[in-house]
């Protein structure tokens, strides 16, 4: 969790010169630890009513004086004042509050024997060390951007009845108890829990108006509740942050470059290299449109990626007021915030945005591309790399904050979802990384704020810190798609109507659902209505891909015609010309997809293209020029030039992804086309060369739309040619595993894999392909003309497992429906299908929805399932294609999973692999992940769920004494209330029974059966 103030923490930020109010903060702090005579309080000259008037007397000099403190300090300094700031008021309102309650004795009679004085004195001085301890060194509650000020309020309210509750057991400490009548002693804490919380909320509620009034931090962090109004170009918060304080003059050359760098308003909308003749692009600053947005603070419950858990949480009413709030609060040093979205919803936009707005402000906003650092390299040295290419020469972190002279850095880390697809091992614990180098920052002095992007679909490949604020971007309402589309008129209104077009109107583009309410799929929407208002013709819904397709031919078809003999050339002909652009740039976005990266070096490409679209022969000449004969006419792919080099990427992901699978699908095309009319294909060589340079080297599921994309292409087909597709592709994948005598295009290598490797990412993708194009659910027996002991499928499953790699193999169990079936008294494998969605919504996961048995088993807030076979098996884990879908019942369980309160569905082997791997760091996250891994592997006992939870035990048995000794022992007694074998639980009885004096008792409370604990204290 983040952290907050205590009221003598705030005291000591303020610099409080109030000698008494120091003496007795520090009597407190020192008591907390010591005890009261150590600490003191024999000779502390001060009651509670003198407490009580010098902090109402320095609340309300603080409250006055907070206007003089918006200059003068850094940013971060003036965050750390105002957090104090409200510390102050909470205390002291409190305090006002209780010197104006109704009781029968004033404050001043408590103090008659205060520390050190009259008989007794001992034991009422220790009572007011703890009275001062509560009430001036615990935590208290602060305003936040992402909760409703009624929230904070709530929680002030709750720090008041504990206050109260303090004071009222102080008071039966002293002598005026004893004095006080029966009736008294029954009213007066009644009156001291109740009088003075009410009374001290209305006073807090007086002073946060006023301090709203006096410092726009405080409305920042609590305008969640308020309209949003919709503004370009995150325009409001500059807007804001101007209020805040003056912008800076006279920065450091250094500081000037990368603040200058982040200033893209004045830019395209799209970052592009040729833009199409027919539209001219919103600047930056005029087109982006401030998102709608959810926002989550992270729990051991939380399930980011899933889509349906974003349902329930709260959108914020004005996310510019939000983020302005955020960067200017004390959280934003002390974790992370995190963008999630779907691809094309503008995380990146968001980041170049408010970079530039941040920088015309006391902020100094660093922007790392994550794609283009060393995916290995620590945080720092990834924001070095970051700011390498902006500044002349190379520059540490260190230095760089420090030229900033109180500038508070807000580093941007977008697409950590690039970053995962870079590395080659877990970066699971990349957001821990980051909030570890936030404090280790703020411990040197020198605090910064930091923002992650990522797909959302990718969230759950990350283990979230306890407290962490996620954002998901949401897609635009009806309102901002008619005033982007009004800025988009505005732009292009003039030159359209020379060509006799109109803009795109509103209601054409909200019929195209929800293609209309992603930002960037709006604009490209508006770029293929723009050429001959096609959208305004057509009343037909299109699809992304369809959508896609549409665009880039209809780019590639202008270009050609301008050459007029291509003008003249029949219509297939220009047909075939315009395919030929297609596949160059399919074999653009195929070299970056191997390869594992968004970008691709002009070498890379000048030696990849030819070999693969080149004429036979023409491979071997060193022409050069490929790359950008390939690139040089589509705005929609970005050149980045750096000294001699120059690099490729696409604008945005997604267009590599279906042009990878427009390219796939394209030479499963061409395949037909030379063997469609083949009746009997027994014994005979099929080319599918082309097929094959374009699928063998990594799995088309490594990136999860590429095979959706695949999809919609494929259902494009006439049924004849699906059909004929799905006998070929059945043909090829029975004979891809076996030694061909030769292939064309053996120059085509961007990356040198091993021959396993190839065929095991052939055969996935034929697989892939053949269910993609099926009208029906794939029998394996049928595909592979397997035996019933399914021998060949399960080499292919363990090939594939084996060789596709983390990425290949986690999408392709991802993207393959699979279920058991018994058809005529023999089992069968179905891939395929309309398996209904049971989890992962909108995640591109299919699932089969399965029925709970009888038996299940509830432990602590989590339910454990056993899920039957017979209807279907959910593909969550690695077991769907080895251990789960090959073998007899009784070697191989049903698959089990744990559903959590929240929806999220995580499978036995993947908690069995936290539980081993990434164990979380704090306790209670361990004791959950234990108890969900227990559940799971215990609701069934086969052989193998007894080998998982024997892990799972010796796992628990290390943990030692860093796990709760309540916690385990109620793990035990779970065990043995279901009849688990005493032998798989007894090391770890052994080794907690003489960890404490208590141990059997509690032990035999939590339900471990005295007969087997007396077996275990016998030697």
């Amino acid at each position: 969790m983040t952290e907050t103030l205590s009221y003598a923490e705030a005291l000591k930020i303020l610099g409080c010169k109030d000698s008494r109010l120091v003496k007795v903060v520090d009597f407190a702090a020192t008591a907390a630890l010591t005890g009261w005579a150590l600490a003191g309080g024999a000779e502390l000259a001060l009651g509670l009513r003198d407490l009580q008037e010098d902090a109402v007397r320095y609340g309300n000099d603080v409250v006055r004086r907070v206007p003089e403190w918006r200059s003068g300090a850094g940013r971060f300094a003036r965050t750390q004042r105002l957090a104090a700031v409200h510390a102050v008021v909470i205390v002291s309102a409190y305090f006002e509050a209780l010197g104006q309650v109704s009781l029968p004795f004033g404050l001043d009679r408590l103090d008659r024997d205060r520390p050190g004085g009259g008989t007794g004195g001992g034991t009422r001085a220790a009572a007011f060390a703890e009275l001062v301890e509560k009430l001036l060194t615990e935590p208290l509650p602060r305003p936040e951007p992402h909760r409703p000020y009624a929230e904070t309020r709530e929680a002030v309210e709750h720090r008041y009845r504990r206050m109260s509750e303090a004071v009222a057991v102080y008071v039966r400490e002293v002598a005026v108890w004893d004095e006080l009548s029966a009736d008294d002693r029954v009213r007066v804490p009644a009156l001291l829990v109740e009088g003075p919380s009410a009374h001290a909320l209305r006073i807090y509620d007086e002073d946060y108006r006023s301090l709203t009034l006096d410092s726009p931090e405080f409305r920042m962090w609590s305008l969640v509740t308020e309209t949003q109004t919709f503004a370009p170009g995150l325009s409001r918060v500059a807007r804001l942050l101007a209020e805040l304080a003056p912008p800076r003059v006279g920065d450091r050359p250094m500081i000037h470059l990368v603040r200058l760098a982040a200033a893209a308003l004045d830019q395209s909308l799209m970052a592009v290299g040729k833009a199409p003749d027919d539209v001219t692009l919103p600047l930056l600053g005029e087109g982006y449109i401030s998102p709608r947005c959810k926002v989550a603070e992270m729990t051991g419950e939380s399930a980011p990626a899933v889509k349906s858990w974003w349902k329930s949480r709260l959108e914020l009413a004005d996310a510019e007021a939000f983020l302005v709030g955020h960067l200017t609060s004390p959280h934003a040093t002390q974790a992370p915030l995190v963008v999630l979205g779907e691809p094309g919803s503008g995380k990146t936009k968001l980041t170049e945005v408010l970079a530039a707005r941040l920088a015309a402000s006391e902020f100094l906003p660093i922007k790392v591309e994550l794609r283009d650092v060393a995916a290995e390299s620590s945080l720092i040295s990834q924001i070095e790399q970051g700011i390498s290419p902006v500044l002349p020469e190379k520059v540490k972190y260190q230095d760089l904050v420090e030229a900033a002279e109180g500038m508070l850095p807000v580093v941007m880390l977008d697409g950590f979802d690039e970053l995962l697809q870079a590395a080659d091992t877990n970066r699971y614990d990349y957001l821990e990384q980051v909030q570890e180098f936030q404090d280790e920052q703020s411990r040197l002095g020198r605090p910064v704020a930091v923002i992650v992007t990522s797909r959302t679909v990718v969230a759950d490949r990350v283990r979230f810190p306890q407290g962490v604020l996620t954002i998901e971007l949401q897609p635009f309402e009806k309102e901002q798609v008619r005033q982007w589309l009004e800025i988009w008129a505005e732009t292009n209104r003039p030159v359209l109507s020379r060509r006799g077009r109109t803009p795109l109107p509103a209601d054409v583009a909200l019929a195209q659902g929800e293609l209309a309410r992603q930002p960037l799929l709006l604009l490209l929407l508006a770029i293929h209505d723009a050429a001959d208002n096609a959208l305004q013709r057509d009343e037909a819904v299109l699809g992304r891909g369809r959508l896609y397709e549409s665009l880039i031919r209809g780019v590639a078809d202008r270009e050609i015609v301008k050459n007029p003999e291509a003008r003249a050339l029949p219509a297939d002909r220009r047909r075939g010309l315009v395919d030929r652009e297609l596949v160059r740039l399919g074999a653009v976005a195929l070299s970056m997809f191997v390869r594992g990266r968004a970008v691709v070096s002009e070498a890379a490409l000048d030696r990849d293209l030819p070999a693969l679209c080149g004429a036979p022969g023409e491979e071997q000449r060193d022409e050069g020029g490929w790359a950008r004969r390939a690139t040089e006419r589509f705005f929609f792919v970005h050149a980045d030039d750096t000294g001699d080099t120059r690099d490729y990427e696409f604008l945005h992901a997604t267009f590599g992804e279906f042009l990878v699978a427009w390219l796939a699908v394209y030479a499963l095309r061409d395949l037909v086309r030379r063997h469609g009319r083949d009746d009997d294909l027994a014994g005979r060589l099929v080319d599918d060369d082309l097929l094959y340079a374009v699928t063998s080297f990594s799995c088309l599921a490594e990136r999860g739309p590429t095979v959706g994309f695949a999809m919609e292409l494929l259902g494009a087909l006439p049924a004849e040619v699906r059909a004929r597709s799905v006998t070929l592709l059945g043909a090829l994948l029975r004979e891809s595993l076996h030694e061909r005598p030769r292939r064309s295009f053996l120059a085509f290598r961007p990356v040198r894999h091993p021959v396993p490797r190839r065929l095991a990412a052939y055969a996935a993708n034929l697989t892939l392909l053949v269910v993609a194009a099926s009208d029906k659910p794939v029998s394996v027996s049928e595909l592979l003309h397997d035996s019933g002991d399914f021998a060949r499928w399960s080499s292919y499953a363990h090939l594939w497992k084996s060789q596709l790699g983390g990425e290949g193999w986690t999408g392709l169990i991802g993207a393959l429906p699979a279920r058991r079936v018994v058809d005529g008294g023999k089992r069968d494998i179905r891939l395929g299908g309309s398996a209904e969605s049971w989890a992962f919504e909108g995640a591109g996961w299919w699932f089969g929805r399965a029925k709970p048995v009888a038996r299940t088993r509830t432990l602590g807030r989590y339910k454990s399932y056993a899920l039957e076979e017979r209807p279907y098996l959910l593909n969550v884990d690695a077991d769907l294609l080895t251990d789960s879908l090959h073998g007899d019942d009784e070697a191989h369980p049903s698959l089990i999973v744990v559903q959590r309160t929240s929806g999220q569905v995580v499978s036995c082997t993947r908690l069995v692999e936290e539980v081993l791997m990434n164990r979380p760091s704090s306790a209670e996250a361990r004791v959950a992940l234990y108890a969900d891994a227990i559940a799971a592997v215990s609701a069934f006992q086969t052989l193998r769920s007894r080998r998982l939870l024997d892990l799972v035990l010796r796992a628990l048995t290390l943990e030692g004494p860093a796990m709760p000794f309540q916690d385990r022992a109620g793990i035990l007694g779970g065990l043995a209330e279901d009849g688990v074998d005493p032998a798989l639980w007894r090391p770890l009885l052994e080794s907690m029974f003489f960890e404490r004096s208590d141990s059997w008792e509690i032990l035999l409370r939590a339900g471990v059966p005295e007969a087997v604990m007396r077996e275990v204290r016998t030697p």
